[in-house]
């Protein structure tokens, strides 16, 4: 019979600290660590047009947006991810290395993430109580889902179309995000 092995777990602390030093990124999940993969062309793009509009929006005011370098804190630590883009507007959330309070995060699908980002991700990030937009933008095909908290505290479904703009509204900001914005200068495979 071949031996069984437990499983390192890493503290919080320990996951942190590694972090600052590590060539790349590890998101944390009750104890373990999970290495992140690079990101292609069109991933980049679309992630980097979402930060021009939201941040475009956000200058000169008390919102941030922050790209995939920063991670969002969930569960009292228990996990730890790096969303795409994040968006907050709490003043409150002031950690150098995570936020807590994230009103809108979004991540950029590829056929490595979907499964994670929207099951996992998407069960964690509804324990945000400032979380108000979950968007899911796919890098392999022109689509957006988006996820919005209702004014009772439940979430909408949707999907942003051609020529459609989600209107978002955080605490002291507001930014419209075009369809046709999101994909700016995105260059999509030749179809067969």
């Amino acid at each position: 019979m071949s031996q069984v092995a437990e499983l390192p777990r890493i503290t919080i602390e320990d996951y942190l600290e590694g972090e600052l030093s590590s060539p790349i990124r590890h998101e944390y999940l009750a104890g373990q660590v999970y290495a992140m993969a690079g990101a292609s062309e069109r991933h980049n793009r679309i992630a980097g047009n979402l930060f021009f509009q939201l941040r475009a929006a956000a200058r000169g005011g008390s919102c941030g947006v922050f790209m995939s370098d920063m991670k969002i804190r969930v569960r009292g630590g228990e996990r730890f991810y790096y969303p795409d883009v994040a968006l907050v507007c709490d003043a409150t959330d002031q950690a150098e290395y995570y936020k807590d309070n994230p009103c809108l995060i979004a991540e950029v699908l590829s056929p490595a993430t979907e499964t994670t980002d929207r099951r996992e991700k998407w069960l964690a990030y509804q324990d945000l109580p400032a979380l108000r937009y979950y968007l899911l933008v796919n890098a392999v095909r022109p689509e957006i889902d988006y996820y919005q908290r209702s004014a009772e505290g439940g979430w909408l479904v949707g999907r942003l179309e051609p020529g459609e703009t989600l209107e978002v509204e955080c605490d002291g900001y507001r930014a419209a995000l075009r369809f046709e914005d999101i994909f700016e200068d995105v260059r999509w495979p030749a179809s067969d």
